[in-house]
């Protein structure tokens, strides 16, 4: 019933999900879109993300404290957001804020 409902021009699951919502005819195959619009596509992040903890927690489990590893775990997954940031802005002020600067005269 629904393939005889849509129109004849090739659409993709967005338009179909809104020309059933607009119809209002199809309630079952509106929840199932739903389903499918909020399953994700892969979970590799995820399984990526859980992996490189592991490999951090067994590296440097000794060497640190938990809030350590969790800032460098951090730093690993969120590596596309790293690969943004200007460091050179941040080398700078570190540098400027160094405690340690003493002035000679």
């Amino acid at each position: 019933m629904l393939q005889m409902t849509l129109p004849d021009e090739p659409m993709c699951a967005a338009e179909m999900f809104e020309f059933i919502r607009n119809i209002n005819c199809f309630p079952n195959i509106s929840i199932a879109y739903r389903i499918l619009f909020t399953i994700p596509v892969t979970v590799a992040s995820a399984e990526r993300s859980f992996s490189k903890l592991k490999l951090l927690k067994k590296y440097l489990r000794s060497a640190m404290s938990q809030e350590r590893l969790n800032g460098l775990s951090t730093i690993c997954i969120e590596k596309d957001l790293l690969d943004q940031v200007n460091i050179d802005n941040i080398i700078s002020d570190f540098a400027s804020k160094n405690s340690r600067r003493k002035c000679f005269t």
